[in-house]
């Protein structure tokens, strides 16, 4: 949830890490810092803000305290866990003789333990963190090794830094997750990174390192990358030879100080995308552009996927596992969030199209419930970031239950990429946005895509596999024209702005779909809502309605429609405001609502992948017309990395 920059090389660091740190807005933070190595000697500089990464350049750009021109450095977002929001608690933080900085993204889960300890000891704390705990205890082990006679300044063949020593042999006590990237006085031109469960990308340039939690931080320097995995560490030493110089080891259960541990090599990959990827380009707000890119990115996701005239579905990522799917017995679909809703559609898909036993379940409830895994349970998370904590651990869970493991992941290299059996990579493209918009209709479309690819080769005719395909393809097309309704949708929100509570109503595939409504209305906007299957509202929540009240429903043709315009009028009566999203050339549904918003027709399970624009578009208006911050949501992260 937080961000990490770090840099070592020949550039001038500060304009580097705040340029980074800015590329990880996004992620969600309230407080940044940098800390930087004079080297002229003169030691370690650190500076911290509350708020905005303009308010740490308003500090930095300060004449009475400059920091020098250095070229080794790190720098970190935080967003509160330990301790609120204040110059303190934010990172970098220090060891005690001010010689060690570190940056941390994950939680320490042990962290009053240590503290104790080091306390007894003799150590007095500045902060109500976790991380300043790590800080101290590197420091502490730092100066216990070389008290036993380490070298603080080894030469460049050297297999280990006293640094790397202390900061394993601290990583040996923590329990918990982590990325970290640590620097020392004592040892310029060097840096230490590890992780375990939070990721952490190395980006190799000329002669230089760029290490960041995202690979938004990297792009604009290097397009190769190395990705960490957990419990792995490298030291990075800028100059000549510097892929000889990056030595990855394991963090594993050997001496306190790491000896005996195994050494890996590195393997340099490329980025996917470039740097333009990222720009925001004409748009006002990130979300507009990724909710107008939407056509693009499911064109991406289809691409030599779909053989229309064939009436074929192609994954690549899956072929070798073809067999096990085919008897696969129970389909289990996991995720948090906007995931979630995605998993819940596909829920409808796998059962649909595919005619086997399949169930949504949330990650983190699934992890521990004590879950029943049986012999043929195919489980597949499915997570934009391809960290998300949650659906990591369940994804472990399920492994080491005997589960096969799928992955529906937006970012290539991510830790759930490299950890499933097999995967869908959504190619949605990066998604700035704290809400998501683009890659939850590729995920949509990925589970459609596994649908199909399952059901064809158990019950699913070729006459009925080649009519969802036609469907599919017309797709990208359709999504084009909800999106001219934009300005309808605006004139739509402001006339319901100011209400502070909504509802969300759908059938079936739009179910999962007024769930997604009512939660992009919730993070960006603010405004309550609640979404819910229409048939619902009567066993309760039909007491919240009253007199001018909006109410949304997903009102397209299907085998359900008269069911839904039923529940129009019990809302109706009750003095609600109907907002509706049907289908093209429904004259009938405008004689039972205030506002309808109309999508092109399609089959049912093809519906989602329209209805859910309009309903973005309406959450996206609302938050401009209220003056939210669209991209970064109040309290919110892009990718959830901690439990």
């Amino acid at each position: 949830m937080c961000g990490i920059v770090a840099y070592v090389g020949h550039k001038a660091a500060q304009p580097l890490l705040v340029e980074g740190l800015k590329r990880l807005e996004y992620r969600g933070y309230d407080s940044s810092g940098v800390a930087v190595l004079d080297p002229a000697g003169g030691g370690l500089h650190v500076r911290r803000a509350v708020g905005r990464i303009s308010h740490l350049e308003e500090k930095l750009a300060g004449g009475a305290d400059p920091l020098p021109p250095a070229v080794t450095g790190i720098a970190h977002t935080r967003w509160a866990t330990h301790g609120p929001p204040t110059e303190a608690n934010a990172h970098p933080h220090a060891d005690a003789a001010g010689r060690i900085a570190l940056v941390h993204n994950g939680i320490i889960e042990n962290y009053a333990a240590l503290k104790r300890v080091l306390a007894d000891k003799g150590y007095a704390f500045k902060s109500q963190t976790d991380t300043e705990v790590l800080a101290v205890l590197v420091g502490d082990l730092y100066r216990q090794l070389a008290a036993e006679g380490g070298a603080a300044r080894p030469d460049a063949g050297a297999v280990s830094s006293l640094l790397q020593r202390a900061v394993r042999a601290a990583l040996h006590q923590v329990e918990g997750t982590y990325g970290i990237a640590v620097l020392s006085a004592d040892e310029p031109g060097m840096l230490v990174v590890a992780r375990r469960g939070s990721p952490l990308i190395v980006g190799v340039g000329d002669d230089e390192y760029v290490v960041a939690s995202d690979a938004s931080a990297i792009v604009e320097h290097t397009t190769q990358v190395i990705y960490l995995n957990d419990n792995e560490m490298a030291v990075l030493r800028a100059g000549p030879g510097r892929v000889a110089s990056l030595r990855t080891t394991t963090i594993g259960t050997g001496a306190a100080d790491g000896g005996g541990e195994i050494e890996v090599s590195p393997v340099v990959k490329q980025l996917e995308h470039k740097l333009e990827a990222y720009a925001l380009g004409e748009y006002p707000h990130y979300m507009l552009k990724e909710i107008f890119e939407q056509p693009q990115a499911l064109r991406n996701c289809f691409r030599g996927r779909v053989e229309q005239r064939e009436g074929r579905i192609v994954l690549g990522g899956m072929s070798d596992r073809a067999r096990d799917l085919v008897k696969a017995r129970r389909f289990v679909l996991t995720g948090q969030g906007t995931a979630w809703h995605a998993a819940l559609v596909g829920d409808y898909l796998m059962e649909d199209l595919a005619k086997v036993v399949t169930e949504a379940t949330y990650a983190s409830e699934f992890r521990y419930r004590n879950p029943i895994v049986e012999e043929g349970t195919v489980v597949v998370a499915i997570s934009q970031s391809g960290e998300t904590a949650d659906t990591l651990a369940a994804l472990r869970e399920a492994k080491d239950r005997g589960a096969l493991a799928l992955g529906l992941i937006n970012a290539v290299g991510s830790t759930i990429a490299r950890e499933t059996d097999a995967g869908i990579y959504l190619h949605a493209g990066p998604e700035i946005g704290v809400a998501s918009t683009k890659a939850f209709t590729c995920q949509l479309a990925a589970l459609t895509l596994l649908s199909l690819y399952v059901g064809r080769r158990r019950y699913l005719s070729q006459g009925q596999a080649q009519e969802v395909i036609d469907a599919l393809c017309a797709v990208p097309g359709q999504v084009e024209q909800v999106l001219r309704t934009s300005e309808q949708v605006k004139d739509i929100a402001r006339q319901f702005v100011d209400r502070e509570n909504w509802l969300f109503l759908g059938r079936g595939y739009h179910y999962p779909v007024a769930l997604e409504g009512a939660l992009k209305l919730k993070e960006i906007s603010y405004i309550h809502a609640e979404g819910m299957p229409a048939a619902e509202m009567k066993h309760g929540p039909i007491a919240l309605i009253n007199d001018g009240m909006p109410v949304v429903f997903i009102a397209t043709k299907g085998h359900q429609y008269d069911k839904v315009m039923s529940n129009i009028e019990e809302v109706r009566a009750r003095g609600g405001r109907i907002i509706a999203v049907a289908t093209e050339g429904d004259a009938d549904i405008g004689r039972h609502s205030d506002h309808v918003v109309y999508i092109p027709h399609t089959i049912e399970p093809v519906q989602p992948l329209l209805s859910v624009v309009p309903l973005q578009l309406l959450a996206y208006h609302a938050a401009v017309l209220r003056g939210c911050n669209v991209d970064k949501p109040r309290n919110l992260a892009k990718s959830v990395t901690v439990e």
